[in-house]
């Protein structure tokens, strides 16, 4: 291909730990990933801060053209990738958006959206334009994580029967390990989940309300079943743990694992260049445009099944019961319940 793909980016915000940062600046990944790659030619960024606009073309050293309102960038650009990088609550309309100008693949940053009809949403607009849509679950392409894939795969603990996984929250960061727990049981469909969380005060991330305690169990149609602890005392002793008939799994960190059968541990870790994962995930996305058949490790089909999982926790906590999927409940049952008072700063008050 001679001609490079047009690329833009929707929400630069400033470098991460840099003077006016409210985030990870995740368009600071993105940018050097796709650029990478030597298929894209970065034409525009949509992005209303001025001095975010400004320090990102700085850092990189580029000039695209700077657009405050995406639309108009979306509609005078004409993009083939985008990459959108900004708050949870902002992902529906602009990735809908996207597709409806034309951009054939669309990268979003997790999590997808704030309620389970948008998530729903967002996907069916993709598929009826014809865009590639995928979110940056880029922890998918870590080889650690890939190693144990390929060894659950390889039978190399017999038969898998659980997966365990703890980590700070639901949505922001369990977001990330439930699409790993989906990726490592080869994308099986989940059939059941029951939940429980706590909220005691307002706690937000990139403006989403999120729980400080929760609990979420699972079926996959396979009958292994998955579990994942958060927020207060969630420690489990590693950061996911595999359960096999023959032997275990613990993922250690994002270089290492060790495994076990019915003796000793042995340690294998992972060497790794800093943001590979990066641009492994660009390279994906790319290639989605160049083969029509090849489906991107982070894509949206993917992203749907951990996310309802989420959703399907929520609600759990709300009906004190059991949800069978697919989860019809199209809202956010923890936003529900913080409202009404069953759970946050209202209930906190009458304890």
């Amino acid at each position: 291909m001679s001609q490079k793909y047009r690329y833009a980016i929707i929400g630069t915000g400033f470098p991460h730990g840099s003077p006016g940062a409210t985030g990870f600046g995740m368009a600071h990944f993105h940018y050097p990933a796709f650029a990478s790659t030597g298929k894209v030619e970065l034409v525009a960024i949509a992005e209303p801060n001025t001095s975010a606009a400004q320090a990102f073309i700085e850092k990189h050293h580029i000039t695209p053209k700077i657009y405050a309102d995406y639309r108009a960038m979306l509609t005078h650009e004409q993009p083939n990738i985008v990459s959108i990088c900004t708050w949870p609550h902002l992902h529906a309309e602009m990735v809908m958006a996207a597709a409806e100008a034309g951009v054939r693949a669309i990268h979003c940053e997790k999590p997808m959206a704030i309620t389970w009809g948008d998530c729903k949403k967002m996907k069916a607009t993709a598929d009826a334009h014809g865009a590639k849509l995928t979110f940056n679950h880029q922890r998918r392409h870590l080889l650690v994580f890939q190693a144990v894939r390929d060894a659950i795969a390889r039978g190399d603990i017999g038969e898998l029967v659980q997966i365990e996984a703890q980590c700070p929250n639901l949505f922001d960061w369990g977001t990330h390990w439930l699409d790993m727990l989906f990726f490592y049981n080869q994308e099986t469909p989940a059939e059941w989940v029951i939940g429980q969380i706590d909220s005691r005060q307002e706690r937000r991330i990139f403006g989403a309300y999120h729980e400080e305690q929760g609990l979420c169990h699972f079926k996959w149609k396979n009958g292994v079943r998955g579990w994942m602890v958060t927020g207060y005392e969630a420690g489990i002793g590693c950061t996911h743990r595999l359960v096999g008939k023959e032997g275990i799994i613990e993922v250690l960190s994002e270089r290492k694992y060790r495994i076990t059968g019915k003796t000793t541990w042995e340690e294998r870790e992972f060497a790794q260049e800093p943001f590979d994962e990066h641009r492994r995930s660009a390279a994906d996305v790319v290639q989605q445009l160049e083969d029509s058949t090849h489906r991107a490790l982070l894509s949206a089909d993917f992203a749907l099944q951990s996310t309802e999982v989420i959703f399907a926790t929520y609600y759990s906590s709300k009906i004190r019961g059991r949800v069978d999927l697919p989860l019809a409940y199209e809202g956010n049952a923890l936003l529900d319940m913080v409202e009404t008072g069953e759970v946050g700063p209202k209930r906190a008050h009458m304890l």
